[in-house]
């Protein structure tokens, strides 16, 4: 578990320098221009390390399932060169992806260059187009959204079967340490689903203004609370959080 949360870690740190340090440059230079070779890089990496942070999160349900559901095999079957190779398959899916998705943005030409994000993403590229959704990026949306789903589908369905056995456990201490063990992953993955169906699941807002707030919702927010989420299991972080909180109440 520690493995897959220091990779996940990582990713937050990569997805957040993606986009955060350019938008916060122009902010203080008070200027809104990038270069499209930034454009393009933004726009890969920003997918390369979401998509890598979603199959990590999906090889941690099936981490949890491996400890609850079968915690005599864990050793076996969750051994390091098992959780090196799954990450390594993670990491070439994802570029393997990311490079499509960024080859079929950039494939067609744009009637303008004013981007109203404050990062380029595909979605707001594609309205930028010409010849709007191509037949090749529409075959890589439809392809991503399966991937996505079925992913999703593979989550619930494996937390079902935990839950399932956390509640065959006869003692009551016993299940809220196995529950412990699951609800910050739990929470991410919901924290993740909620905020990018209403970033891009919604019906189109009228203001780009609403667009940008969603997207820091989306894009920000999850991968800066990841690692408060599961430091509150931690007895030292509980301590700290109650002394900072008596303190801030005492003024």
């Amino acid at each position: 578990m520690y493995f897959f949360l220091f990779n996940l870690a990582m990713l937050d740190i990569g997805s957040i320098s993606v986009m955060l340090p350019k938008a916060m440059a122009m902010s203080l230079k008070n200027e809104r221009s990038i270069t499209y070779a930034g454009c393009v890089a933004q726009v890969f990496f920003y997918v390369f390390f979401f998509s890598l942070d979603y199959a990590v999160l999906t090889i941690m349900a099936h981490d949890r399932y491996i400890a609850i559901c079968n915690p005599l095999q864990y050793e076996r079957i969750m051994h390091k060169e098992a959780c090196l190779q799954m990450v390594a398959i993670g990491l070439i899916v994802s570029l393997l992806y990311a490079t499509l998705h960024t080859g079929g943005a950039f494939a067609s030409s744009f009637c303008s260059n004013v981007v109203n994000q404050f990062f380029c993403e595909i979605p707001q590229l594609i309205k930028l187009s010409c010849s709007g959704l191509s037949v090749m990026e529409a075959g890589i949306l439809i392809l991503s959204c399966s991937i996505g789903l079925g992913c999703f589908v593979f989550i619930i369905t494996t937390y079902v079967q935990i839950f399932a056995a956390v509640l065959r456990i006869p003692s009551l201490q016993g299940q809220k340490k196995a529950f412990s063990t699951c609800l910050p992953h739990l929470t991410i993955v919901t924290m993740l689903v909620i905020s990018g169906i209403l970033a891009y699941g919604r019906p189109p807002a009228g203001s780009s203004d609403l667009d940008i707030v969603f997207a820091v919702i989306y894009s920000i927010i999850p991968p800066m609370l990841n690692p408060f989420v599961y430091s509150v299991r931690n007895k030292e972080i509980k301590i700290a959080l109650k002394n900072l909180l008596q303190v801030v109440l005492s003024y």
